[in-house]
């Protein structure tokens, strides 16, 4: 796809914006790129599964994170999974799966995405098995191409009613074939691209056209985004990326993001790529890297004010952090720290004004619970 003059535009104002936030972050500590890009990588699992209708909050799945290893990887899930479902309820086991299997993904994509290069259908194949490793119902299809048909299907949680995204390739030669087609495509294009976002744009609806798996594919397809532009970024992108959450703002204008893979296609798979439409799939792309690149000076004070804090109001702040699922008291601080109340009372005003803790209800009926 080659972008109009209109496109061309905004993608030399995002590219201003991504030099502008990059050379923002060349003077933090190693400390501050830890924080910023932990709360990217939260956010980035948080979203994305939730897009995909998993139910973990930010706060439980940087719990989750903290528990299965100091280290922030995901192998000690097993160990420590009836801990985990008993503390944030068995009924969300299936979300919880999700979360550690995205988890796992995106770290992978992170620490080898050098290595994932040229990409092929192992590569390809091997993350969508990370990615369902965790849930065992998959065990059986994971990593491998579906066998039966597949729809997208957008579902609005208000009223519960459906709409086709998406009728994606038949399974069988007709998506191994445009499987292979894609990524000798993309291996050839990727290091002539001019934009690396138009080229990971189209190889990700491409993907999502030809929606190969049975299950997962719109996880795996945002995961391959950040591979790709990992891969084909510039310095500057390369910068910013650890420090953002596209899928975040996927999130927050997640009805948009149906529309528009829905108008790239018309809800068809073609054989043909160049029947596609993704001119406004990319505009989309580029306002949400836009405003994913806003969070980035949000989580820079939050980092601040995070080191201005007392230690009582850090002892206050673990609390909640210990039961993210839980709206706490006073009087549950007090008991929990053996402080007193207006001690207490100090802390709590603190947190909330500097955004970490949100201030529900008022008099006896009042409760605080964490912001991420």
């Amino acid at each position: 796809m080659r972008p109009d003059p209109k496109i061309e535009k905004a993608l030399l104002r995002i590219q201003g914006i991504i030099i502008e936030s990059s050379k923002s972050l060349d003077t933090i500590t190693e400390t501050e790129a830890d924080f910023l890009h932990r709360q990217s990588l939260i956010s980035t699992v948080g979203a994305s599964t939730r897009i995909e209708n998993a139910v973990l909050t930010d706060q439980e799945i940087e719990w989750v994170d903290s528990t299965i290893g100091a280290d922030g990887r995901t192998t000690a899930f097993l160990a420590n999974k009836d801990f985990i479902l008993d503390k944030l309820s068995k009924d969300r086991e299936r979300s919880i799966e999700e979360v550690v299997g995205c988890r796992a993904l995106i770290q992978i994509i992170y620490e080898q995405y050098n290595e994932l290069q040229p990409i092929t259908e192992t590569h390809v194949r091997g993350l969508h098995h990370e990615l369902l490793r965790y849930y065992p119902e998959a065990l059986s299809y994971a990593g491998n191409y579906k066998t039966v048909p597949n729809k997208v299907i957008s579902r609005n949680q208000g009223t519960g009613e459906e709409m086709a995204v998406l009728d994606p390739a038949p399974p069988g030669v007709i998506t191994e074939t445009a499987m292979a087609e894609l990524l000798a495509w993309y291996n050839v294009a990727a290091p002539e691209a001019t934009w690396p976002l138009v080229v990971a744009v189209e190889f990700v609806f491409r993907f999502l056209a030809i929606h190969p798996f049975q299950d997962g594919n719109g996880r795996l397809a945002r995961a391959l985004l950040l591979l790709v532009l990992l891969q084909n970024g510039d310095k500057y992108m390369k910068a910013v990326l650890p420090c953002i959450s596209i899928d975040r703002s996927i999130e927050k204008n997640r009805a948009r993001y149906y529309t528009v893979l829905h108008q790239a296609s018309e809800g068809k798979f073609f054989t043909d790529p160049a029947k596609y439409n993704l001119e406004p799939l990319l505009r989309y792309y580029i306002k949400m890297l836009e405003s994913a690149l806003q969070d980035i000076e949000m989580n820079r004070k939050k980092f601040d004010n995070l080191g201005k804090l007392s230690e009582t109001a850090l002892a206050v702040l673990h609390c909640f952090k210990a039961s993210p699922e839980k709206k706490l008291r006073i009087s549950d601080i007090e008991a929990e720290l053996a402080i007193p109340r207006r001690t207490c009372q100090y802390a709590l005003k603190t947190l909330s004004q500097k955004g970490f803790l949100q201030h529900l209800g008022s008099g006896a009926g009042s409760r605080y619970q964490l912001i991420f």
